[in-house]
């Protein structure tokens, strides 16, 4: 396997952690207005991913380190291009930051009641946006021969992008709802679970509206679906999306988060197929930076992997420890949120 494929597999699995670690607290905040209707639950929301909210972010920050020094040409053409998305994203994520941090500092209702306004709008907003700037990815985007993205934020809001975005709303509900789940007790766990099957029912209607979208918005996402193995990645989320429900239906509530979590791991590798080898792909098919065109020199990403086979299974065992750690439901104390 060529060093730039495998800088591509393990760009992808850092990605995909962060959808499924900080999937699960966008999909709290994104559902927190909804299931938590008094000041205890929603502190309880805010404390079931008070331990792990800001080091679940660490892995989109090291994804982004990741996309700087095993492919700097796309990270130059990502953040040039889409400086004002980006600027709108890190304010989401600042918006949502911030407010679980200020929130429990005063007791006024107004005071915590705009908070969590704006830990809601923050974490929706922000999991729209990668929905949407991944439905951008997937249908190809305006390049020119320096590679230099042309074209403006409107541009990047077309149906099938919108589309992508509403699916990725509905898979973070549905990873939050299922955490919450877990974590929560009473009504507060009660309304979750209602969450759980909305969400559930958004994803699968999401999933089938972008595809038909896709037919005419972004027809070059079938293009590697010619090979039966391709086939994997959709096959896989089916089923796991069918085990899922059943898992909700009978009250497997650690069933039902694993299922969840696995349905991303399913939709990334679904994702990931129709885009490689290209990493950016453009209008014009001969402009697309891929990985054969786009990577650092092999010198790099050999140094680099030696770094990334030493310290992921560090990160990976810190983050089960702390997991671990914070197991079971959500206990309130004077210390907490």
């Amino acid at each position: 396997m060529q060093l730039s494929t495998l800088w591509f597999l393990l760009l992808g699995f850092l990605l995909v952690g962060y959808a499924i670690l900080d999937g699960f607290d966008l999909g709290a905040g994104i559902l927190h207005l909804f299931v938590a209707r008094n000041d205890e639950e929603r502190r309880t929301v805010l404390n079931s991913i008070g331990p792990v909210w800001d080091g679940n972010e660490v892995w989109l920050i090291t994804a982004g380190g990741a996309l700087f020094a095993a492919f700097p040409t796309v990270y130059g053409t990502v953040l040039s291009g889409f400086y004002l998305a980006i600027m709108l994203l890190l304010a989401s994520l600042i918006l949502r930051a911030i407010s679980i941090e200020y929130r429990s500092k005063e007791t006024f209702g107004w005071w915590r009641g705009a908070w969590d306004v704006g830990f809601a709008v923050g974490s929706t907003l922000a999991a729209l946006l990668f929905g949407v700037a991944l439905g951008n990815l997937l249908r190809g985007l305006p390049i020119d021969a320096d590679g230099v993205y042309r074209g403006g934020l409107i541009g990047l809001l077309n149906p099938f992008a919108l589309e992508v975005g509403f699916f990725t709303l509905g898979i973070a509900a549905l990873q939050g709802a299922s955490w919450l789940v877990l974590k929560s007790e009473g009504a507060l766990q009660a309304r979750a679970r209602k969450a759980q099957v909305v969400a559930l029912v958004v994803v699968v209607l999401a999933w089938v509206a972008a595809t038909i979208v896709a037919r005419a918005g972004a027809p070059r996402v079938f293009d590697n679906f010619g090979n039966l193995l391709a086939w994997a990645g959709p096959l896989l989320t089916a089923n796991v999306l069918i085990y899922l429900a059943f898992a909700i239906r009978s009250h497997q509530d650690r069933r039902a988060f694993f299922f969840s979590s696995l349905s991303v791991v399913g939709f990334a590798a679904t994702a990931g197929t129709a885009l490689y080898p290209n990493l950016l792909p453009a209008v014009e098919k001969a402009r697309s930076l891929t990985v054969d065109n786009a990577h650092s020199s092999d010198l790099t990403l050999t140094v680099m992997l030696a770094v990334a086979l030493i310290g992921m299974p560090i990160v990976l065992a810190y983050t089960a420890f702390i997991y671990w750690k914070f197991k079971g439901k959500v206990k309130l104390g004077d210390e907490s949120y």
